[in-house]
């Protein structure tokens, strides 16, 4: 009982790492791009891809609600409707 507590905490500490690898810059860039696209998000919900891109988890935008990935110059690589 106690490795799989210990497998849970590992785990959930990882996704906030994860959130916080994040460049507030970075972040601010990606705020501001999904302006233009009339989209908003939580910035909690921005991670960090093994490619060096950016994972955008339930975007609002003005059509729908949508999963969004971005390589590392912020362009959108793919754009999934939910």
């Amino acid at each position: 009982m106690k490795r799989i507590l210990s497998a849970i905490v590992l785990m959930l500490g990882a996704s906030t790492v994860s959130a916080q690898e994040v460049a507030q810059d970075t972040v601010k860039a990606i705020q501001e791009m999904l302006a233009t696209m009339q989209c908003e998000m939580d910035p909690d919900e921005i991670e960090p891809t093994e490619s060096g891109g950016y994972e955008l988890d339930d975007v609002f935008c003005a059509d729908g609600q949508y999963d969004i990935e971005l390589d590392a110059g912020l362009a959108v690589i793919e754009k999934r409707k939910e």
